[in-house]
């Protein structure tokens, strides 16, 4: 990758935090999705995991895609219009705001990042179409009120909202601090809210390998976790069938994703 993801920053403080010596979450992912947006060192990790684990790459397509699917189930057909996605990482195609506007075009989407890597690429995010609104926030999932204060400036939280955590909490190495961050983010969102949630899991010695490795590169930590893990992460909701699954096998409908074993769970549920 070239030096101008550091060089666009709009100020010196944020291109100082970039630290290109060490891998990183978001443009690893980002390589393994077939972006452009990394450097070596993720380069270096990224095929040294593939090389442990291939399978970690079939984890990272079948999430995009169900970010995909989950996106068009909740504006299609429970008439969502707003969408919370905290930790969106960098952008590639069909973003939210994308896949959304495409069903319903005066979908809202406030995007919660407080990476600086993914500050320099907000200006790909907030495009929009004119009946829509996208916004993007420098804030914290270790901040769960100030996201909600923030987002309420785009969204109004007195309608339902999309709660969208896509393979992010993982970084949470507590997992009570990390069902405790979802719950309260979720009691900030009104009744017919939903939780979008999807992460790798430590259902395969390759998987528990891969992140074992990840782990010891000098990287921020990503915990895999259990499959009952991630279904906690619902509690106090109800969750929409098929419940908590393989990334690819939740409601398919020939994206691509096919039937793939992934080591990634994830799950959408209703607030009542």
């Amino acid at each position: 990758m070239s030096e101008d993801i550091a060089q666009d920053s709009s100020g010196f403080a944020t291109r100082a935090r970039i630290d290109t010596t060490k891998p990183h979450s978001a443009r690893f992912w980002n390589y393994f999705v077939g972006g452009k947006d990394h450097y070596e060192v993720d380069r270096e990790i990224g095929d040294q995991i593939k090389g442990i684990f291939p399978g970690l790459v079939d984890v990272a397509h079948t999430s995009r895609r169900f970010l995909g699917r989950a996106v068009r189930y909740l504006a299609g057909e429970q008439g969502i219009r707003q969408f919370l996605d905290v930790g969106t990482g960098l952008p590639t195609a069909d973003n939210t705001h994308e896949v959304a506007q495409r069903v319903a075009p005066d979908s809202r989407i406030v995007y919660v990042d407080n990476d600086p890597i993914v500050l320099t690429h907000a200006n790909a995010l907030l495009t929009s179409t004119p009946e829509g609104r996208t916004a993007y926030l420098d804030a914290d999932l270790y901040d769960p009120e100030a996201v909600l204060r923030a987002a309420a400036g785009t969204l109004d939280l007195s309608r339902p909202v999309a709660l969208m955590i896509l393979n992010t909490l993982g970084h949470v190495s507590d997992y009570g601090q990390a069902r405790d961050l979802v719950r309260r983010l979720m009691a900030g969102l009104p009744p017919g809210s939903h939780l979008v949630v999807s992460d790798s899991t430590a259902t395969s010695e390759g998987m528990i390998a891969a992140s074992e490795a990840y782990n010891s590169s000098g990287a921020v930590p990503y915990h895999v976790r259990g499959v009952e893990e991630i279904t906690g992460f619902f509690d106090g909701l109800e969750l929409v069938e098929p419940g908590v699954v393989r990334v690819p096998e939740w409601r398919p409908d020939g994206d691509g994703s096919g039937a793939a074993a992934v080591d990634a769970y994830c799950g959408v549920g209703r607030k009542p």
